[in-house]
């Protein structure tokens, strides 16, 4: 036993010279000999002095890859929700969905004190038809209890094949006790953009999450709508409640879509190359019609850099509820492994400078959560950033689809049930006085 442990402390000791080989070089570089950029040997020891004791002394055999793998992991969720060690899998399916097609139940999720938190349902998504709702408190699926699984882990369960089932154990504020919701998995392929006119003159475009080609797709709906609207739009609500947001250049495009001239967005960290700006470029599809931007607390990330943008330039009305809150950039770094770090590299600032992270966009006219056709359905206390454990500060102190086919697939958001949506058309042929 004691050579063993011998052993593992001369490995472990190799590990941590080359450590100090490898990182060492670049930071003593920068600042020479600086006791403030130095090595941290005694925790390096520690952790050592840990391994070598997990080794010889737990109950079951481990081996020196899944307990690395499992400390890279506690590096990364010790810093902030978003930052994450992704494996060979994770790593594959997170590039897989951001393409708009993949395996599951269509809810975007996080980890809230040891259980699942429903950030928000993807529209026409088994989770959606079946009843899920931003906030939703995942604690059991199947005969599994959430508690002490891996966000990873959990994910993994919720996924499986298509036409299987599951059930879910879900805890709803406003509610008694848990609901029992079972769900039929299916191919989740996600239509980032879906549109329809309300009425003549007054388009609706509901962007359900940012795919490499939602920026083409909004341009292709709001054609479309003119073609519809004898070659000119009066008005159009742009609907990004319940979007959990995707990918950065996608917020970018639908912005520029709607503004001429100025900053969209840009990010701030500890590197340059975390530094960056991006900038409209002329070309307003709507030639300055009036636009409102309907948000919500399930609006983050993406759809905050959109509502931002459009509201510091003026550009449109944002309607709504206080969104997610989910301000910080996170960079995905190849591994040599196949795996990849997710690390949270920056903040994002819109125009004005205002940091979304942990504060949200606030609407400028704000709506109750009200639906007219279920007046008794419960409240809940909507969950946004600010509630995530660990969470970063502020750092201030689709393809395409025929007609009828998008149509049908924004009936559940129509005029007559939706009443954000119905203020919202209220408000935009007021403006459209306004500006004749």
């Amino acid at each position: 036993m004691l050579s063993k442990t011998r052993n593992v402390l001369l490995l472990l000791m190799g590990l941590t010279l080359g450590v100090s080989l490898t990182l060492g070089q670049s930071v003593f570089a920068e600042r020479g000999n600086s006791n403030a950029n130095a090595l941290p040997l005694e925790e390096l020891r520690a952790f050592t002095e840990v391994f070598a004791n997990i080794k010889n002394n737990y109950v079951e055999d481990t081996t020196d890859k899944e307990l690395l793998e499992n400390a890279i992991r506690g590096m990364l969720s010790g810093l902030d929700p978003h930052s994450a060690y992704l494996d060979t899998d994770a790593y594959k399916e997170l590039q897989v969905g951001t393409s708009g097609e993949f395996g599951g139940l269509g809810i975007e999720v996080s980890m809230e004190d040891g259980f699942v938190r429903v950030v928000s349902p993807i529209d026409d998504t088994p989770a959606d038809r079946a009843g899920i709702k931003a906030g939703d408190l995942i604690i059991r699926l199947d005969d599994t209890p959430v508690k002490g699984l891996t966000l990873r882990e959990a994910v993994t369960l919720m996924r499986g094949k298509p036409g299987s089932k599951i059930l879910l154990t879900v805890v709803r504020n406003g509610v008694n006790k848990p609901l029992k919701i079972a769900i039929t998995r299916a191919v989740v392929q996600v239509k980032s953009v879906k549109f329809r006119s309300l009425e003549p003159g007054y388009g609706y475009v509901r962007i359900t999450q940012f795919q490499s080609h939602t920026g083409p797709n909004l341009k292709e709906a709001i054609s479309e709508l003119k073609q519809e609207n004898g070659g000119k739009l009066k008005g159009m609500i742009l609907d990004l409640r319940n979007n959990p947001g995707g990918v950065l250049q996608a917020a970018v495009e639908v912005s520029d879509t709607f503004l001429e001239q100025g900053l969209i967005v840009y990010t701030e960290g500890r590197i340059d190359d975390s530094e960056l700006k991006y900038k409209a470029s002329p070309n307003d599809s709507l030639k300055g019609a009036p636009l409102i931007v309907l948000i919500n607390s399930g609006s983050a990330s993406a759809s905050e850099i959109v509502a931002g943008a459009l509201q510091d330039h003026k550009r449109a009305v944002i309607m709504g509820s206080k969104s997610f809150g989910k301000g910080s950039v996170q960079t995905i770094l190849p591994m040599n492994n196949g795996a990849a770090l997710k690390l949270t590299t920056a903040r994002y600032y819109t125009p004005a400078g205002r940091s979304i992270q942990a504060e949200g966009i606030v609407p400028d006219i704000p709506l109750d959560r009200i639906s007219l056709t279920a007046a008794n359905e419960p409240e809940f206390a909507p969950v946004t950033e600010a509630d995530l454990a660990g969470h970063l500060d502020n750092g201030s102190g689709e393809q395409k689809t025929d007609e009828a086919k998008a149509k049908n697939q924004v009936a559940k958001h129509s005029v007559d049930a939706d009443y954000q949506l119905f203020e919202a058309l209220n408000l935009l042929k007021g403006l459209h006085i306004l500006t004749r």
